[in-house]
């Protein structure tokens, strides 16, 4: 598989704080990586890093030469006065190699072209940001808490259209959630993060593990497909899992 990014030892400090260290992993296309983790961990920082908008402080981080990436953000903030369609919108993308016809049927919001952005559900809008990100074809996708604002059955649906692009672009992708039990399926790795690296494994089906629901904070996790976490960020020795960093 071809390697897209691959980052050894690195660190984030900023104002004598320290945001991320020792930090190692690689992604090669058609992988997709989801780095979870609590609030604070610096699971925003480390995609900054790998979209060069932050410079590491410590270790490497290294790219594949011209690596095209396509990012769907957190959040979008439009003046909601501002008279912008879907199709306008996703015109104004740059470095578009499809077209927002194509773009837009990728992600199965074609009925959309022509309605206006401030008047999208949530989920109506991720598909358009993801739409965006895909103008450019990109190599890599880089997705910061894709399902913000979306019902839960929104969530399903639109982690099994993320893992079918990836598959039909054969793309890399890495994704940051908050929602473990719907993301694991369509998950070939996981990162639990806190700073550094607690943890680096593959997903299990219909996996029940108190210790995962105990990490999370989320005990009803432990009835659902999840990830098989044998190890947490206390660094305690238990289970089958990769340590990284």
């Amino acid at each position: 598989m071809t390697k897209l990014v691959e980052l050894t030892d690195v660190g984030l400090t900023a104002e004598n704080t320290v945001i991320l260290e020792r930090i190692s992993f690689a992604l090669h296309r058609g992988e997709i990586l989801t780095l979870v983790g609590p609030n604070g961990a610096g699971k925003s920082s480390l995609v900054k890093l790998v979209l060069k908008l932050k410079v590491a402080t410590a270790g490497t981080l290294w790219r594949k030469s011209g690596l095209r990436i396509g990012y769907v953000p957190q959040k979008l903030h439009l003046d909601p006065v501002l008279p912008l369609t879907v199709a306008r919108f996703l015109s104004l993308a740059h470095g578009r190699r499809i077209t927002v016809a194509r773009a837009l049927a990728m992600v199965g919001a074609e009925r959309l072209a022509e309605r206006a952005m401030q008047a999208l559900s949530g989920g109506e809008m991720q598909r358009v940001l993801l739409a965006r990100a895909l103008m450019m074809e990109p190599e890599l996708l880089i997705l910061d808490e894709p399902a913000q604002g979306v019902d839960v059955h929104g969530q399903t649906e639109l982690y099994a259209l993320i893992k079918q692009i990836s598959d039909q672009l054969n793309c890399g992708v890495l994704m940051v959630s908050h929602d473990l039990h719907l993301v694991m399926a369509s998950t070939h790795q996981v990162i639990c993060l806190n700073q550094h690296i607690c943890c680096h494994g593959e997903p299990e089906h219909v996996a029940r593990h108190p210790e995962f629901a105990r990490l999370f904070g989320r005990p009803e996790l432990a009835q659902l497909a999840v990830y098989t976490h044998h190890h947490d960020c206390d660094d305690e020795h238990h289970g089958d899992v990769r340590h990284v960093g």
